[in-house]
């Protein structure tokens, strides 16, 4: 039976363990909690595109309002965890439970206002999302219950960067892993045993969230190597909420135009018909699944990043994201290339029956499969400089892939090209994005680099 690491082993750990060790142990649990994730976002796609095109549709118009869902949470999440990592770094505890307390709470409020409006203004916010006549029932339907589980689903996020900031990855995996696990169950049986369509997808996605929230909160409050989320450490002071959205700007960047670009897809293909506002959303989905190894392997490497920035420990933390970057590359090669040839039956067993939706997908897969290389080294650029509080460049590089780049080429090339604009639209921003982040990280590292030299020259100073 695993022993229940103390604080200050967990210190130790985080400082002195060979990175190469370190890292893997912190992101393996984490990439299997992204996998599951990702699959059970697939799953629902794929079993609401069991019932039609218009059906499928509707999954991906109310992917933006589960982006802007996720904006916030992991806004908050990202924010409050780095600062988190730093300040256990320099062994400030009582300030690391200030920045829990403070992004959870929050996280709930926001989540119930969420909650509130969209079910209020439930039609209006489907057809400003991008949803057709056609798709609009279907998406209402979805999001009835999908709103409902919107402040389970901020507030999971948030536990969930918390547990990692610490560096207990393992017990922030089960969470996702069992809620992920239990929508996939669900699924099936409520979508098509008990006859309930899509709002049985919906239901057992909220369902599955609420499951997660509870097990993320007993992880994070009953252990004893864990922060305790206390409403007594929950303060409204702008110095709080202003250092958590300066390391959480990145993701919000990332989430929140994320979202944005997904609205401004769904515009971009709906003059193509449901077909394509549908093949889209299901390479959204799988390009989602591929990237969430990275994410997740890259999470690993934030709280290792974090703690040993703030312990001034730099040469650990060039180390860690040389290594990060070389395992990221290779690893998205290789699942690419796998894809790549794969990708037309990846289309066809989420939507047999549509040809158009086949044709449409499959070429709009490639295209992006063609920049996973790149896409590695962008996420781990935007990781390092995130996490080292680096806020305004680490928003610059979020920014580019899903707003700089993204938003504008899918508003001109459509126009130009017609489909085949909607489909090259993500992989030319991709090309931009890592122009940006190359020149932005070239800095970072010199910038890292010359305070490794300066604590030598103090330390061998002061001897």
């Amino acid at each position: 039976m695993a022993t229940t690491m103390t604080k200050e082993e967990k210190y130790k750990q985080m400082i002195e363990t060979p990175i190469n060790r370190l890292i893997p142990t912190l992101a393996v649990p984490t990439i299997i909690s992204m996998l599951v994730t990702s699959i059970y976002n697939m799953a629902d796609t794929f079993f609401v595109s069991q019932i039609g095109t218009s059906a499928s549709g509707a999954v991906g118009v109310i992917f933006s309002a589960m982006a802007m869902i996720q904006a916030v949470g992991f806004t908050l999440g990202m924010g409050s965890g780095n600062n988190i990592s730093r300040a256990l770094g320099n062994r400030e505890e009582d300030k690391a439970g200030e920045f829990a307390a403070t992004a959870f709470f929050t996280a709930g409020m926001i989540g119930v206002l969420f909650w509130i409006f969209g079910t209020a203004f439930s039609k209006q916010m489907v057809y400003f999302l991008g949803a057709t006549k056609t798709i609009a029932p279907y998406a209402q339907d979805y999001a009835r219950y999908i709103l409902i589980a919107a402040p389970f689903m901020m507030c999971s996020f948030v536990m969930n960067n918390i547990l990692r900031a610490q560096g207990n990855a393992t017990l922030a995996a089960v969470g996702i892993t069992t809620g992920g696990i239990l929508n996939m169950i669900l699924d099936p049986i409520l979508i098509f045993g008990f006859g309930m369509g899509i709002s049985g997808a919906a239901i057992a996605t909220m369902v599955s969230q609420m499951i997660s929230f509870g097990i993320l909160f007993y992880q994070c409050n009953f252990r004893g190597d864990c922060i305790r989320i206390q409403a007594s450490n929950f303060h409204l002071k702008l110095k709080i909420y202003g250092q958590i959205l300066h390391a959480g700007l990145p993701s919000f960047c990332r989430q929140g135009l994320a979202s944005i670009a997904a609205v401004v897809l769904n515009f971009a293909a709906g003059p193509y018909g449901d077909a394509a506002i549908a093949a889209m959303s299901i390479v959204t989905r799988f390009m989602m699944f591929i990237n969430s190894s990275l994410i997740g392997f890259g999470q690993g490497f934030q709280p290792v990043c974090g703690f040993n920035f703030g312990a001034a420990r730099y040469d650990r933390v060039l180390e860690a994201y040389w290594f990060c970057v070389k395992v990221a590359v290779v690893m998205l090669t290789v699942f690419g290339t796998v894809a790549f040839i794969f990708s037309r039956p990846i289309i066809t067993a989420f939507r047999r029956e549509d040809l158009q939706v086949i044709e449409i997908g499959t070429l709009a897969l490639r295209l992006q499969l063609l920049t996973m290389p790149i896409q590695a080294w962008v996420i781990m650029v935007n990781m390092l400089t995130q996490s080292i509080g680096y806020g305004f460049r680490a928003s610059l590089v979020a920014m580019g892939r899903q707003g700089l780049f993204l938003i504008p080429a899918l508003l001109i090339f459509p126009g130009i090209f017609g489909v085949l604009g909607v489909q090259m639209a993500q992989p030319l921003a991709d090309v931009f994005t890592f122009l940006l982040a190359t020149g932005i990280v070239m800095g970072v590292l010199k910038e890292l680099k010359r305070l490794q030299e300066e604590l030598a020259l103090t330390r061998a100073s002061e001897i």
